[in-house]
């Protein structure tokens, strides 16, 4: 889940995520595709404020 107060929109989890469950939303933050996520948590180690936290 991403917390849309945290995130700064700077798309580092979209180039890491290996299954391209992470985009870019029309406000600018992150989101994530909970059908394709494979809860990795590579996204969560990226993330410069710690934004992103997957819940398993």
């Amino acid at each position: 889940m991403v917390n849309k107060d945290k995130c700064i929109g700077c798309g580092a989890c979209v180039g890491v995520c290996p299954v391209g469950a992470i985009t870019i939303g029309d406000d600018g933050k992150s989101q994530i595709n909970k059908d394709i996520c494979i809860k990795c948590h590579t996204c969560e180690g990226i993330c410069p404020v710690e934004a992103i936290k997957i819940e398993d």
